[in-house]
């Protein structure tokens, strides 16, 4: 059926079966009404369909009557007439499933996984997180590699080229180069070749202000390197001539461009790692919908990057957001309605003590709602410390149970490994450890599986119970929250401010990821201004003072 199956709804079975089953009863009484009636629908010449429309069964009373007897009393039998259906009967009882096999592939996985949007969107994550840094490295990589050019270049005799030779002071310039070049590239690498924590939806300003410097120091080297040096020599190209330009100059000439290059490398580490060091502003992030916040110090940063840091604070420290947590302590309102029983039927008079009444109703309802919630909050965590205690005494029985085998030690004990050891101390804990993420809302958290595997890693690492349970006692941080974890986190950063700007008092930015929102609020420092007080050493003596009524 084209890649999908339909599922029958078990009223039609039922209606099928008790179909067959009536007519297997009732066979000897309708033979012959049924022989009547299909001889008068060939007489009649009626379509197939109709006749099956307009199917009647006659339902006798009870008792040995003949026929006679039964049209006599036509008011005793009941007529009962089958409602005719159409041919899309079954639309409200299918199920289309995906696939009729595991194997199976349909149209609806082919859009969902090769679809326009979906491929545009996966495309246009990996450029936009790589391309920036395949940019940078192309541009290193010429940069570096143009003086070792400059310096191979006249030794390859490339048109009759003639530098000369290569005396010891210029050995040493060559020895300084290559040292140089060394530097640049562990520094390049350590700065530049490294993967990014976050893709920005704007361009990073100082890094591209950094390769922009690259850039123009390498095309202007190359320049004057083409029309001093090699220009030059192509024109002193006559017998009797020597060569304009010294090996030792063109030495000098790529050692100075390995300086510029450093210098360069010098100016991006204080533009890009030293400068957002000194803290400058407070950042508050509050998280919806639970309302959790926490204060950080940041430097002065754009405001993308500002972003892309705090998130990994947030990941760091916050608490995972757990939303079955909102409704954990909420007991099941049973709501008192008032009823009104206008007899009289004067409406218009009786309007005005009706709302007084219903506004009288919802008051007393809201003064007494901060009371119940303070039983109910007090009551969950009367139940949650219950059953925290409940799961430590669990573990550290079940841990009891466990000793490692020394090699010295004999014995009728079989040796197990951590995982049976696990599995068979597991059920003793496991009514409790079930208790207790049911009534913290972690059991969509946690499967049978994990949990053996984690059991296991405690035994093989000699922890103790509380190190074991110490997982499932707390909510957690976001960063550990294996069941969703993702490699590639999106989110969405709104600002009524340029990205690329920098921070500035009272500037605020939201960022947002499906249902959660951080809400992050910027102040910045005070300039603390320090006065100094000396204190002199002889008014800082003091006199003890005793009365006759509390002395001793």
């Amino acid at each position: 059926m084209d890649g999908a199956e339909s599922v029958r709804s078990g009223r039609s079975d039922r209606s099928e079966r008790s179909r067959r089953s009536h007519g297997s009863h009732h066979h000897h009484r309708h033979h012959g009404s049924r022989h009547r009636g299909t001889s008068s629908d060939h007489g009649g010449h009626r379509p197939v369909e109709r006749s099956m429309d307009e199917r009647s069964v006659t339902i006798k009373t009870p008792g040995n009557m003949s026929d006679a007897e039964d049209r006599m009393m036509g008011e005793e039998r009941i007529e009962v007439q089958v409602i005719p259906q159409d041919d899309n009967w079954g639309d409200n009882t299918t199920a289309i499933t995906g696939n009729t096999s595991e194997t199976g592939f349909s149209m609806e996985d082919m859009r969902g996984k090769f679809g326009k949007e979906s491929f545009e969107e996966t495309i246009g994550i990996g450029c936009a997180r790589y391309v920036g840094t395949t940019l940078a490295s192309i541009l290193s990589v010429i940069a570096f590699l143009s003086p070792i050019a400059m310096v191979i270049l006249p030794k390859l005799g490339i048109n009759d080229w003639d530098s000369g030779p290569c005396k010891p002071d210029c050995e040493g310039l060559l020895i300084s180069f290559a040292f140089k070049l060394l530097i640049l590239a562990m520094g390049t690498f350590a700065l530049f070749f490294r993967q990014p924590k976050a893709t920005m939806p704007r361009v990073f300003l100082f890094r591209a202000v950094v390769l922009f410097l690259v850039f123009v120091l390498t095309f202007a080297f190359w320049l004057f390197y083409g029309v001093r040096i090699i220009k030059e020599q192509t024109s002193a190209r006559t017998p009797t001539s020597q060569s304009m330009t010294e090996y030792k100059e063109i030495v000098q000439f790529a050692v100075s461009f390995v300086d510029a290059l450093l210098f360069i490398h010098y100016i991006a580490v204080i533009l890009l790692e030293i400068r957002q060091l000194q803290p400058m502003f407070v950042v508050k992030v509050v998280r919806s919908p639970d309302g959790e916040s926490k204060c950080y110090s940041i430097g002065a940063l754009s405001i993308q990057r500002a972003a892309a840091w705090i998130l990994e604070q947030y990941y760091r420290d916050f608490i995972v957001y757990n939303p079955y947590l909102e409704n954990a302590y909420k007991k099941p309102i049973k709501m008192s309605g008032i009823k009104f029983y206008d007899i009289d039927g004067n409406n218009s008079q009786n309007v005005q003590s009706r709302s007084r009444a219903i506004f009288a109703a919802a008051a007393r309802r809201r003064d007494a709602s901060h009371n119940d919630r303070f039983h109910e909050e007090e009551e969950y965590s009367r139940r949650v410390r219950k059953r925290r205690a409940r799961l430590i005494v669990a573990a550290e029985e079940a841990f009891t149970h466990i000793k490692r085998m020394q090699e010295e030690a004999g014995g009728a004990a079989i040796p197990m490994d951590p995982n049976e050891a696990a599995q068979a101390v597991f059920p003793s804990m496991a009514r409790a450890l079930q208790k207790y993420l049911r009534i913290t809302r972690q059991q969509p958290r946690y499967t049978m599986d994990s949990v053996l595997n984690h059991l296991a890693s405690c035994i093989s690492h000699d922890m103790t119970p509380k190190a074991f349970v110490e997982r499932y006692l707390a909510q957690g941080v976001v960063i550990m929250n294996d069941k969703e974890y993702k490699e590639v986190e999106k989110w969405i950063l709104v600002s009524d401010q340029l990205l690329t700007r920098e921070l500035e008092h009272n500037s605020m930015f939201q960022l947002r990821q499906n249902d959660i929102s951080l809400l992050c609020t910027v102040k910045r420092l005070p300039h603390f201004n320090l006065t100094e007080e000396v204190i002199n050493p002889k008014t800082n003596k003091f006199v003890l003072r005793l009365n006759s009524e509390t002395s001793v």
